[in-house]
């Protein structure tokens, strides 16, 4: 049995309402390799997190630990969507410490954020760590990483393989609530520190995360030491 950490962008969960079309795909998927996988799966906030964040701030200033804990509770909510979409499968329990050691063997597990300043990228990780996985698959809305924001500059060119010190120089050191970036900083230093490749890939598109999963080319990039 492979076992595979999956991060899961609330951009595909939530791009702004909740894609059911994309959550259809992506069970099929899924169920596809239940007989040869157990995936652990993050769960991101997606637009459920930044409405509230926005909403809140509207109304009074609210520091970033609570802009934190609403984006916590957002990615739990998305996981306990991903949970019941796939409940005879998974325990109804979501990890939302991810610290801790694995204690079963089901096929599913789900997780969401655990506490201020750890993003899902971070969780992911960090279940990485303590558990043993040497790479986290991180599918969100975009292709690859780019050398500079593509939505700023057209002329950002797409980088396919780069290094964790590379990549660190790409995205800093500091986490915000909202942060936009291909993987999280904090979660790229504890990467780096153990040793985890990650892939940063597009996850609408289904048969490419199909070619992660079985070690075939695919489009997106990988980091590494």
């Amino acid at each position: 049995m492979q076992k595979v950490i999956l991060s899961l962008g609330g951009s595909l969960i939530v791009p702004d309402a909740i894609d059911g079309v994309f959550l259809k795909r992506f069970r099929e998927l899924i169920f596809e390799k239940l007989s040869t996988f157990q995936f652990v799966i993050f769960a991101g906030g997606g637009k459920v997190c930044r409405r509230y964040q926005e909403a809140g701030k509207e109304i009074v200033p609210i520091s970033d630990r609570n802009l934190d804990w609403i984006g916590i509770y957002a990615s739990r909510l998305n996981a306990q969507l991903l949970r019941s979409i796939f409940a005879e499968h998974a325990p109804e329990e979501i990890i939302v410490d991810p610290s801790r050691k694995m204690e079963n063997d089901t096929p599913l597990v789900f997780g969401g954020g655990w506490k201020p300043g750890w993003s899902t990228d971070f969780c992911a990780v960090q279940y990485a760590v303590a558990n043993g996985f040497s790479r986290v698959v991180n599918l969100s809305n975009i292709q690859y990483v780019y050398d500079k924001d593509p939505k700023q500059f057209p002329d950002a060119a797409p980088i396919k393989d780069i290094s964790w010190a590379d990549f660190r120089k790409l995205v800093g050191d500091e986490w915000k609530p909202g942060l936009n970036a291909p993987f999280d900083p904090i979660a790229s230093k504890l990467a780096q520190e153990h040793g985890i490749e990650v892939v940063i890939a597009d996850g609408t598109n289904i048969q490419n995360v199909r070619a992660i999963l079985e070690d075939q080319p695919f489009t997106g990039t990988l980091i590494h030491n």
